[in-house]
C-alpha cells in the first residue's frame, strides 16, 4: 500500500514538473514573439519617422527658398546676403562683449570719440550720489554694493565715470600740489602720472571703473585695504563681474599704483577667470591673446 503510495506521489511530481516546464517553454515562446514584433514595429516606426522628417524638411526648405526669393534676387542670392548682415551683426556683439575687457592704461589710450551709454551708479544706500557708470554695469555694482551692507558693511562710491575735461583738472591739481610739496615742475607731471592717469588714459572715462571706499575710514589709501568693506569687496566683486584692478605689487604691469579702492568692471565670467588666476587685466589680456 505504501509502495502504491509512493509511485502515485512520483508520478503526481513528474507530471506537475512537465506541465511548469511546457509553461515555462510557452511563456518564452510568447515572450520570444512580442519581442520580435517590438523590434519589427521600431524598424517600420524609425523608417516612417525618417520619411516623415524628410518630407517635413524638403517642405521647410521650399518654404524657406521661397521667403528667401520673396526677399529679392534669387533665393540663394538671398540668402548670402542675409548670411553677410547675420555675420555682421554677429561681429558688432562681440566687439560690444569684448569691449568690456578693453584696455585703458599709460600706455593705451582711450579711443577717440569714445562715449559710454551711462547710468546713475548708485546703491539703495546711496540712491542720489551723482555718479554715473556705464550702463551695462550699474545693476551689478547696486547689487555688489547692498550685498556689502547686508554684511553690516559700509561701502561708499567716492569716484564713477569721469569727462575728460574733469580728469585734466584732477590731473593738473595733481601737479600743483606736488609742485607746492617740493617737487620740481619738470619732474611733477610724471609724478603725478603715478597716481593720476593722465586725461585720455583713465580707465574712469570709459565708465566701467568706480572707487570705493569704507564710510568709517574716508581716505583712499593703501590702509584701505585693512577694512572690513574692503577685504569683502577684494574676496567677494568678481561674484559681481568687478576686478580689484590696481593690486598691490604690480606697478610696473598697469603703470598705476596700488588702489585697494579702484574696480573695474569686466563682466562675471572675465572676472572670475582674472579673480582666479590672480593677475591683471594686463596680464590677462596677453594670455587671451598668446603672448
Amino acid at each position: 500500500m505504501k509502495t502504491k503510495q509512493k509511485t502515485h506521489n512520483t508520478l503526481w511530481l513528474t507530471l506537475s514538473l512537465v506541465a511548469l516546464l511546457a509553461l515555462l517553454i510557452g511563456i518564452g515562446i510568447q515572450a520570444g514573439l512580442a519581442f520580435w514584433r517590438y523590434q519589427r514595429s521600431r524598424v517600420v516606426a524609425g523608417a516612417a519617422l525618417e520619411a516623415l522628417s524628410a518630407s517635413c524638411t524638403a517642405q521647410l526648405q521650399e518654404k524657406r527658398e521661397a521667403r528667401l526669393a520673396a526677399l529679392g534676387g534669387s533665393g540663394e542670392e538671398a540668402r548670402e546676403r542675409l548670411m553677410a548682415l547675420a555675420a555682421e551683426k554677429g561681429e558688432k556683439q562681440r566687439d560690444k562683449h569684448l569691449e568690456l575687457l578693453m584696455l585703458v592704461n599709460p600706455w593705451h589710450l582711450l579711443p577717440e570719440g569714445y562715449e559710454p551709454q551711462l547710468a546713475p551708479a548708485v546703491s539703495t544706500y546711496q540712491s542720489n550720489s551723482g555718479f554715473q557708470m556705464d550702463a551695462r554695469c550699474t545693476e551689478e555694482l547696486h547689487q555688489m554694493l547692498d550685498d556689502c551692507r547686508m554684511q553690516g558693511l559700509q561701502p561708499y562710491i567716492c569716484s564713477a565715470y569721469r569727462t575728460q575735461d574733469y580728469q585734466q583738472m584732477l590731473f593738473d591739481n595733481k601737479i600743483g600740489r606736488l609742485i607746492d610739496e617740493g617737487v620740481s615742475p619738470e619732474d611733477a607731471p610724471e609724478l603725478a602720472a603715478t597716481t593720476v592717469a593722465l586725461p585720455g588714459t583713465s580707465e574712469h572715462q570709459l565708465g566701467l571703473a568706480v572707487d570705493l571706499m569704507d564710510e568709517g575710514y574716508p581716505y583712499l589709501n593703501e590702509a584701505q585695504e585693512w577694512t572690513e568693506t574692503q577685504r569683502w569687496l577684494m574676496t567677494n566683486s568678481w561674484r559681481y563681474g568687478f576686478i580689484l584692478r590696481y593690486p598691490n605689487g604690480t606697478s610696473d604691469i598697469t603703470g598705476i599704483i596700488y588702489e585697494p579702492w579702484h574696480y573695474r568692471y569686466v563682466g562675471k565670467e572675465y572676472a572670475k577667470i582674472i579673480y582666479d588666476l590672480d593677475i591683471t587685466l594686463e596680464e590677462y589680456l596677453q594670455l587671451r591673446n598668446g603672448r
